[in-house]
């Protein structure tokens, strides 16, 4: 392999002052299941309402598969005036309470996973990280009528806090580079904490914000940040007035809600736990959807 350290540079003077802080990490990746993009939203919210600055960038060029996520690029007229440029990056972020963290966030890489994962290990481990800290959403079968569970999983299980029900027992999955990265701090010693947001899979392709507030709170409470909930519980509010209008207008949808929302009550009485089959059913399904988004034309755009 590779040397991980040739994969980012880094600000010598912000470093400096990180020393010694011990700081939370939080890794928000874009590319693997996101419903709700609840991950996405929370990098958005965290950079808009707290001072942060460039710690590290990766060379994505290295790490991006731009056949299989293109960049777009503005034409007008008769010439070329933009293109989008993806950066994977870490940020150190200055939360209300003062304290530095560091925000991990971007694309997922494409390639270079094992190098990749000891570039950001060792960055974590030089930072002295005291805990890591993901969030994305799961397609599951719940209501939006009802409040957005948390499944909660981490290296050690004295991280875990909430009751709610269980995602899985245990199930075969396709990885994400989140997940390798949780997988290889429990090995080097890093407490890590996931925070699994249960989205209603009828929603999974939109932003659900009432998915990112819950996850927001619950960051909150593992890391005492004090993070501010700014705009997410208006837009959290506008998002289900708009979603309920919806469902007003379909007798059929409004069916199907209802037996969600009895399933729902159901199981927060009884906490069963999904089958494997279930859980990977659901997955194969969103996966599925995101593959066809994203599958190119015939004349491979």
């Amino acid at each position: 392999m590779l040397d991980p350290r040739l994969l980012y540079t880094f600000n010598p003077s912000l470093w400096e002052d990180m020393r010694g802080r011990r700081p939370v990490l939080v890794h928000l990746l874009e590319g693997y299941v996101d419903a709700g993009r609840v991950a996405s939203t929370l990098a958005e919210h965290i950079l808009d309402t707290c001072e942060s600055d460039l710690l590290v960038e990766f060379d994505h060029d290295q790490l991006h598969d731009y056949r299989s996520r293109r960049p777009m690029m503005v034409f007008d007229t008769d010439q070329w005036k933009s293109v989008e440029h993806f950066q994977l990056a870490m940020h150190r972020v200055i939360a209300p309470t003062g304290e530095h963290f560091v925000l991990l966030h971007g694309p997922e890489p494409d390639s270079q996973w094992q190098r990749a994962t000891a570039a950001v290990t060792g960055l974590a481990q030089r930072l002295d990280v005291r805990l890591a800290v993901t969030s994305h959403g799961i397609p599951t079968g719940v209501p939006h009528s009802r409040p957005s569970l948390i499944t909660e999983y981490a290296t050690r299980s004295a991280l875990i806090k909430t009751s709610n029900p269980a995602w899985v027992g245990r199930v075969e999955v396709p990885g994400s580079f989140g997940s390798m990265l949780e997988l290889e701090f429990g090995r080097v010693g890093i407490d890590a904490l996931g925070l699994a947001v249960n989205v209603p899979h009828y929603l999974s392709q939109a932003p659900f914000f009432q998915a990112s507030l819950a996850a927001l709170h619950r960051l909150n409470d593992a890391t005492g940040l004090g993070l501010v909930l700014g705009d997410l519980p208006d837009k959290a509010e506008t998002n289900l007035h708009e979603i309920r209008t919806e469902v007003a207008a379909s007798e059929e949808v409004q069916q199907v809600v209802e037996q969600l929302e009895r399933q729902y009550d159901q199981a927060r009485e009884e906490r069963p736990v999904p089958s494997a089959d279930e859980i990977g059913a659901e997955l194969e399904r969103f996966l599925a959807e995101q593959n066809d988004k994203n599958e190119p034309n015939e004349d491979g755009s």
